[in-house]
Formats: C-alpha cells, sequence, structure tokens
C-alpha cells in the first residue's frame, strides 16, 4: 500500500463556567435525518449525536470580502504561526502543529468574546483586521483554500491529494446560546451545535467528541481528548480538525533511499534512510548560514518549505525566525537544478497551547474572574479552560507525477539552469512549513531534530 504525505490535527477549545449552575438539562436528542449547517468541507455527523441548536443560516458561499482583506488576514495568521512557533520551540524533540488550525478555532472562540476579552485576543491571534471582518475574511480564505484542492491536474488521475477542514461545536444540552454566536459560526465557518450533556455524563460526551476527530482524521489521532480534561463544568467545546494527504509532484526514488548518519544538535549522529531526488528542477534559495528548498504537491498550490541551517548555525536561525524572515526566503527562491537528499520522518507532537496562547497576551481568557464571553451566553460566566491541539506528519518516497504542477509553479519565476545540479543534502535538523501558495498562509509547521 502507498504511503503518502499525511498531516493530521485536531484543535479543542473548552469552555467552563467558574461555579455549578443549576439548570434545565434534556435528554440528549436521538440521531435524526437532519443535518448540521454545511462544514467547512466536510458533511460527516458524530454516530449518535443529535442537533442541540443551530443558525437557519447557510454559510456564506460568495462573503463581500475584498482581496486586499482576505490576504490581510492570512498575512496575520502567518504572523501567529511564526509567533507561536517562538513560544513552544524550547520543547525538547521534533514539533508539527498547525497554527492555521488553532488560528481557526480561537477565531470560533473570538466570536463570543466581548470587552478586553476580545482586544486580548485580537492581539494573541496577530489580528490588524477589526472583529467585525475577522470572521467573513477567514470564510473567504477557507473558500479560497479549498478551491485550490480542486486544482489537481487531470493527468494525476487516480493519485493522492486530500485536504479537509472541519469544523464543530458541542454544547450542553439546554443550555441558552445565544443566537448572534450562532449565526456568526454558521455563516462564515459552516459550523452546527452537537447535543451532549456534560453535567451528568462528561465521559459520555469526550467518547464522542473524540470519535469525530478519528472520523475527520481517518483514525490516525485517537483520544486526543484524556479523561479528566471534559467535566460537569464544561459546557461548549469548539473544535477543528485538518486532514493533509497529499503525492509529491516529483516523487523520490524509493530505490534509492538508504541508510545514512544524521547529525544532532548534542554532537552525536543516529542513523535515518535518506530519499534521494536527482536531477529535478525545484524553488530553491542559499542565505546566510541557511538553505531552503520547496517541494511542491499534486495540486499546485500546496508546497512543502524546507528550511535547512547550516551546521552549527540552527539555535540562531531558529530563534530569529519570523513573519518577515519567512517572507524574504520566500521571494528569493529561484528555479535550480537540484540534487535533493532528505530523510523520511514520521512522528506526532501533542501541546496544550494554554501557556502560549496566555504568553502572546490572551491570558484574561483563562481566568474564570476576568473572561468576558457573554457574546456566547448570557446566563453564566464561561472561560476557556483548555486548548488541546495535536499533530502527526509521514513523510516519504512515494506520489504521482503530474506535469501541470510544474507549469504553474514555473510560471511564477523562471531562472536558467545551471550546468550542474546544486547539491542539498539535509543531514543535520532542519525546519519545515506546509503552505497554501496563493495566499501564503502556513497550514502546518515544524522542525525535525532527529527523524
Amino acid at each position: 500500500m502507498k504511503k503518502f504525505f499525511a498531516g493530521l490535527l485536531f484543535l479543542t477549545v473548552l469552555i467552563s463556567n467558574g461555579c455549578r449552575p443549576v439548570i434545565d438539562t434534556k435528554t440528549p436528542v436521538p440521531p435524526t435525518e437532519e443535518a448540521p449547517v454545511e462544514e467547512a468541507t466536510s458533511t460527516k455527523q458524530p454516530a449518535e449525536e443529535g442537533i442541540l441548536a443551530k443558525s437557519d443560516l447557510a454559510r456564506e458561499t460568495n462573503p463581500q470580502v475584498s482581496e486586499e482583506q482576505r490576504q490581510k488576514l492570512a498575512d496575520d495568521t502567518s504572523k501567529f504561526a511564526a509567533a507561536f512557533y517562538q513560544q513552544i520551540r524550547q520543547k525538547e524533540g521534533n514539533i508539527i502543529y498547525s497554527p492555521f488550525s488553532i488560528s481557526l478555532a480561537l477565531s470560533m472562540t473570538l466570536a463570543g468574546a466581548e470587552s478586553t476579552t476580545e482586544q486580548a485576543m485580537m492581539e494573541a491571534l496577530q489580528y490588524s483586521l477589526p472583529e467585525s471582518q475577522v470572521h467573513q475574511a477567514f470564510n473567504a480564505l477557507l473558500l479560497a483554500i479549498e478551491a485550490s484542492e480542486q486544482e489537481k491536474p487531470e493527468e494525476s488521475e487516480g493519485s493522492e491529494f486530500q485536504l479537509n477542514i472541519a469544523n464543530s461545536i458541542w454544547g450542553q444540552s439546554g443550555f441558552p446560546f445565544m443566537s448572534d454566536f450562532l449565526d456568526v459560526l454558521a455563516k462564515h465557518y459552516g459550523a452546527g451545535m452537537y447535543n451532549v450533556d456534560y453535567i451528568t455524563n462528561p465521559e459520555s460526551a469526550r467518547e464522542l467528541i473524540n470519535q469525530w476527530i478519528e472520523d475527520e482524521t481517518e483514525d490516525k489521532i485517537q483520544d486526543l481528548i484524556p479523561p479528566g480534561a471534559i467535566t460537569e463544568l464544561t459546557r461548549l467545546v469548539l473544535a477543528n480538525a485538518i486532514y493533509f494527504n497529499g503525492s509529491w509532484r516529483f516523487p523520490f526514488d524509493e530505490g534509492a533511499t538508504h541508510p545514512v548518519p544524521f547529525q544532532l544538535l548534542d554532537g552525536t549522529e543516529a542513523t535515518v534512510d535518506m530519499m534521494k531526488l536527482s536531477g529535478e528542477s525545484l524553488a530553491y534559495t542559499a542565505g546566510d548560514a541557511f538553505q531552503a528548498v520547496q517541494l511542491p504537491y499534486l495540486s499546485p498550490d500546496f508546497v512543502m518549505t524546507v528550511l535547512v541551517p547550516d551546521e552549527g548555525a540552527f539555535d540562531d536561525f531558529e530563534a530569529a525566525l519570523d513573519t518577515e524572515k519567512i517572507k524574504e526566503i520566500s521571494a528569493n527562491l529561484m528555479w535550480q537544478l537540484l540534487n535533493l537528499e532528505m530523510p523520511k520522518f514520521d512522528f506526532e507532537t501533542s501541546t496544550n497551547a494554554k501557556d502560549p496562547l496566555a504568553a502572546l497576551g490572551m491570558a484574561e481568557a483563562f481566568q474564570s474572574d476576568a473572561a468576558d464571553f457573554s457574546g456566547i451566553t448570557d446566563v453564566e460566566d464561561l472561560f476557556i479552560s483548555d486548548v488541546l491541539h495535536k499533530a502527526t506528519i509521514t513523510v516519504d518516497e512515494e506520489g504521482t507525477e503530474a506535469a501541470a504542477a510544474t507549469v504553474v509553479i514555473m510560471r511564477a519565476k523562471s531562472a536558467p539552469e545551471p550546468e550542474e545540479p546544486i547539491s542539498l543534502v539535509i543531514d543535520r535538523p532542519f525546519l519545515f512549513m506546509i503552505q497554501h501558495q496563493p495566499t501564503g498562509t502556513i497550514l502546518f509547521m515544524g522542525r525535525v531534530l532527529e527523524p
């Protein structure tokens, strides 16, 4: 069976009240034929879950957003990607996360934030648009990314490329949620609300949400929400999942993969399976103490950018990485004939994003005595108790060629090919990003210290 690149993740925002309330509860509604408001790219429903509340509004498929507004939001999500990375880079080992997913799930939460809590979240998420424009712009950005998924060339029929973005909301049965809040989530995020009973059966609710995660990620992520994370005080869970499965435009030669030494940061070596790609024209640049290369997928709008600091320069390069540096590297990429050697890698990362987000300025949202989510409900005071994030990535040789991808990319930028290919051997720690090229949106970001 072929094993293509796959990036998968899930984010939950658990919103709880600070004291035990006295409210009426209802028995969860049994499954019905009615489907929730259209999700971003998925219409799956939990197997045993009904609808508690949903807006009557359908998702807007032609939001009234200028291209400038959409691009400004895309740039802001990239600023958040770099800022969040700086908060988590002290973690040990490999890292994989999706800044886009975190931005998306927290933007849904932002729809119910008010006063200084709203301001703090806007600051942490690096948004420069007014809050009133963020949700429409996010919808437009999602639609642009979803449209790019359909750009797989006809010649690649049968090859693998899939991008799925799904949102869901899980609310306490019988709890009064603001109609304006539900309207925003339906119109701009395509999300309906599922009925669960946290008060009398939090464990059942946790299992239902975890099952939704498994369904949306092709069973790659299981039991993300641990026991105890959802309690009888939980009132709302906002969830986002992204599944990416794309074969390379230029697949590596599977027969050429061989074990080689990989230099670790502590000076020792590990043996890795090194893939080889010979004599391909790829977007490449070499800068001050680093090299960078872009690997296109079958859908020409998606690429993996690999950043390879020189030996001994990883820490300094990582510490200086920000959105301006990323833009500078992207602008300097030129088509070059390349002999590339790159290790296979396969790992996952779990992150509680609460502390990094608090450090970025939204600590108030996590404080039961300060958070203002009165845009969600006026019955109780809600706050965010946890933001759980998990991602996994697999990179190997396989995939199917599609000529149209090269044409689209090469029209963007071109340069004369050198007489001899440049040789790039990635035998030391490196960073990577998976980007939507038309908008520059960073879907996934991470590093590989030991493949």
